[in-house]
């Protein structure tokens, strides 16, 4: 080991110890329901191109929010209705739905990171106004961290890594393949979907730390 790998290892052992002393090692947990990001195109074609989209609630990510909107997805052996609107608007439109989602709705979704839809699966979307079928763009949500880039520090990771990560209880259990993703505009929350949650017999504002 030369004196650059000995510094880098001695910086990660205390860093992690400052955090494991302070408690700082704590991050909190939010459970993500089956949702949808719209494209303005499919915004227009399923509500309209007049339709003027109100906000429900701000969530707890800087500048994403729900819509008080909310549409029915179809697949060819069941459907959900009542199934929220996250916004701002995407390029593309981007259904997140569980394991068990796919099940009930007859689609197998890939697990992926979100922005990954090359040959993901397909379903329909039904709105006021209109309905589209997606050809892809149904996926299973990668559980991920956001952090901003003082808490990838504190951590010792950075954007991009894959971690695990260790949450508490009668039905602990450790997560892995945990991705990381980090920017400025973060605030520091774990996301997984309803089936990991429950899984684990969490609820949101539950807390999990880091292996």
């Amino acid at each position: 080991m030369d004196k650059n790998q000995l510094v880098a290892l001695i910086t990660e052992m205390v860093i992690k110890q400052l955090c494991a002393n302070s408690g700082t090692n704590k991050i909190p947990v939010a459970i993500s329901n089956r949702h949808v990001h719209l494209s303005q195109e499919d915004m227009n074609r399923l509500f309209g191109a007049n339709h003027s989209f109100k906000i429900f609630k701000n969530l707890s990510q800087p500048g994403q929010f729900a819509y008080e909107e909310k549409l029915t997805l179809v697949g060819p052996k069941g459907i959900f209705e009542n199934v929220r609107i996250l916004g701002p608007a995407r390029p593309k439109t981007q259904v997140e739905i569980s394991v068990s989602d796919g099940i009930k709705l007859g689609v197998k979704a890939p697990i992926r990171d979100s922005g990954d839809l090359d040959q993901s699966a397909s379903l329909t979307l039904m709105g006021p106004y209109g309905s589209t079928t997606l050809p892809e763009g149904a996926i299973i949500a990668a559980r991920h961290i956001h952090m901003h880039p003082s808490d990838a520090a504190r951590f010792g990771v950075k954007d991009k890594d894959r971690i695990s990560v260790k949450v508490p209880g009668a039905r602990g259990l450790v997560y892995n393949e945990m991705l990381v993703r980090v920017s400025d505009n973060y605030k520091l929350e774990m996301h997984i979907d309803t089936d990991e949650a429950n899984a684990a017999y969490l609820k949101n504002n539950d807390s999990a730390e880091i292996v």
